[in-house]
């Protein structure tokens, strides 16, 4: 799929990528996709998910945003839903990026446009001309076959404001910082069953790693999962902790010049307290590796930084 990224044009003010990883926060399978198209319902809504402590959906225009007068694209939008308990005057201030699937190649076309921000007059943000229809229906890239596509949405909280005076943001000017290893003997012998390592803390916060040695969701059967997980015991109620997190499983032949790394900043709170990477790993690549899984030992690493909490007065 790299050469047909290079040849299209993204749409205005957004980049195209390439990506093997699927996206964090949501993904939702569309079949007999076209029926939809040919129907005289103009939009498909996804279902409701959360990113950053807020709630979201996709909204789908199959044949185009005819509202603006768009033609021949497929338009996608990010849509923020359930805002009715937010403060009065809030805003809120987003990156996202939007996946569409290349089923042939198991990789994403991810389509990321520039900080956006949402308001009680602003509800949805995103992109008229997501992808011509001419490269979507065409098989050879693999976003439509057996009438079916898949696509996926990263959201990603940078600022937040409100007229309100019902929380505070306490930002650390030198961060809470933990490296934590945890080293899983007779790696071999673990089934599908979860398996948790021993908490540990960073700051006032403890955690723990949480690994699915066959996988979960969308990466169950073919993939390694891993997540960082917050304990909520130590998260006073309605606060959430903003941290900048890192998981690694370590490479031990090489000085770690092949370590599999997955990063991300997230806002962890009481409905969101695990994040992470349904398919972190392929189940192969573990496999056909001599690095990652020594002498029937894994070694998991997590790194977390405490960047900040928002909590109420």
């Amino acid at each position: 799929m790299t050469e047909f990224v290079r040849n299209i044009s993204p749409p205005p003010g957004a980049v195209a990528t390439v990506s093997d990883a699927s996206p964090i926060h949501y993904m939702v399978k569309i079949e007999l996709f076209s029926l939809l198209a040919k129907s005289a319902v103009e939009t498909f809504e996804s279902g409701i998910f959360e990113a950053g402590g807020y709630k979201w959906k996709l909204v789908l225009y199959p044949n185009g945003n005819k509202s603006r007068n768009v033609k021949d694209y497929i338009s996608l939008y990010l849509a923020m839903v359930d805002t009715s308990s937010l403060p009065p005057g809030w805003e809120v201030n987003v990156i996202f990026r939007l996946f569409l699937l290349d089923q042939i190649t198991d990789s994403y076309l991810v389509i990321q446009g520039k900080e956006r921000s949402f308001h009680g007059l602003k509800l949805e943000c995103g992109f008229d001309q997501f992808i011509q229809l001419s490269a979507f229906n065409d098989a050879r890239h693999g976003f439509l076959l057996g009438d079916t596509c898949v696509l996926g949405a990263e959201v990603y909280v940078s600022g937040e404001r409100s007229r309100g005076e019902g929380e505070v943001l306490s930002m650390a000017k030198e961060p809470p910082t933990h490296k934590y290893t945890w080293k899983i003997v007779n790696f071999s012998k673990l089934d599908e069953n979860p398996e948790e390592s021993p908490i540990f803390s960073t700051g006032d916060h403890q955690w723990k790693i949480l690994l699915y040695p066959k996988g979960i969701g969308v990466g169950k059967g073919t993939h390694l999962s891993l997540y960082l997980v917050l304990d909520l015991e130590t998260l006073p109620a309605g606060c959430r902790v903003y941290a900048d997190l890192t998981l690694r499983i370590v490479d031990q032949l090489y000085n770690r010049a092949y370590d599999d790394i997955g990063r991300a900043k997230r806002w962890f709170n009481a409905t969101s307290s695990e994040i992470g990477w349904p398919k972190f790993i392929s189940l192969g690549s573990l496999q056909s590796t001599n690095y990652l899984v020594v002498n029937d030992i894994c070694i998991i690493e997590a790194e977390v930084i405490l960047l900040g909490i928002r909590s109420p007065l």
